[in-house]
């Protein structure tokens, strides 16, 4: 049996002093390495429960890196929080871009600008990929049993709203944070509710927050790959981001979102607004990482 070696980190992104962050895995290729589409996704399977996702790193140039993402079950299109992850320790220790403000990362979803905010506020910041809107949703009924609470605890206020900002997202909102916290759903119900909505995420959020200076709090459960929950992401947060806009419910430049289901031990995902080259509004999400492990990953393989 065949072994190749890759040089791999383990990376909490949205980590704080006070919270644990989402685990990703980055694998930073070189021009020598060999890797193919079965090869990565094998990688991202063997390191199930480890991480969260697994982004490798294709350099094109000092300031444009492609990135593939890989869930334990399959590729994904887009990671946010790998992509947070990611791009934090780029920017702290590849000499090559450390000065620069900012780079562009390829992804399955185009091109997207990346800002180096680490000396000012310990972030990298990401233009999250363009908002697609679906007209379709699964009824209260339907999301309330999915996610074993009570249809009245879904609040009818605020509309349910299908939004993709990198991957297909359910918006769910919420009336109070003691639900938000307390919400347990079946990771199998989870997981055929989302796949016969042809959902990847729902993201619930209530407006009740365990801090005043935050805005929101919100959970993201991911049962389509092959975990019940997301303790910190990007894209589901873009598309409450592109929601909140649509709502008109964003009135400050920064949101600070309270993501998981601990009262206070919660990740920090910060939005900001941003005009793209077509003069589009578009999310922006932000946040910084913790790396936690570095060294190889030895993979053995039959070729």
């Amino acid at each position: 049996m065949a072994e190749e070696r890759f040089q791999f980190k383990k990376i909490d992104a949205f980590a704080t002093e006070n919270s644990d962050g989402n685990p990703a895995g980055m694998i930073l290729l070189r021009p020598s390495d060999n890797i193919t589409d079965e090869k990565m996704q094998q990688i991202a399977k063997e390191l199930k429960g480890f991480v969260s996702e697994t982004g490798f790193v294709f350099p094109e140039s000092d300031e444009k890196f492609r990135l593939k993402y890989y869930s334990s079950e399959k590729e994904v299109n887009f990671c946010g929080h790998a992509t947070i992850a990611i791009l934090y320790e780029l920017f702290s220790v590849m000499d090559s871009i450390k000065s620069k403000k900012k780079i562009a990362i390829l992804t399955n979803d185009g091109e997207l600008p990346v800002e180096n905010r680490i000396a000012e506020e310990n972030s990298v910041f990401i233009m999250s990929p363009s908002p697609k809107y679906y007209q379709f949703s699964p009824s209260i009924q339907e999301i309330a049993s999915a996610l074993s609470i009570e249809k009245n605890e879904i609040n009818t206020d605020y509309p349910v709203k299908i939004i993709n900002a990198g991957l297909i997202t359910l918006l769910v909102p919420i009336r109070s944070l003691e639900t938000v916290l307390q919400m347990n759903p079946d990771f199998y119900t989870l997981k055929e509710f989302s796949q016969n909505n042809q959902i990847h995420i729902i993201e619930v959020f209530s407006d009740e927050t365990s801090f005043p200076e935050n805005d929101f709090r919100v959970r993201v459960f991911a049962a389509t790959f092959g975990y019940l929950e997301d303790p910190a992401t990007g894209s589901g947060n873009s598309a409450f981001g592109y929601y909140l806009l649509q709502q008109n419910m964003w009135e400050q430049p920064t949101l600070r979102i309270e993501q998981n289901q601990y009262h206070d031990r919660f990740n920090i995902v910060k939005l900001q607004k941003s005009i793209d080259v077509h003069g589009n509004i578009r999310v922006t999400f932000g946040g910084g990482a913790i790396k936690r492990i570095e060294g190889e990953y030895i993979l053995h393989c039959d070729s």
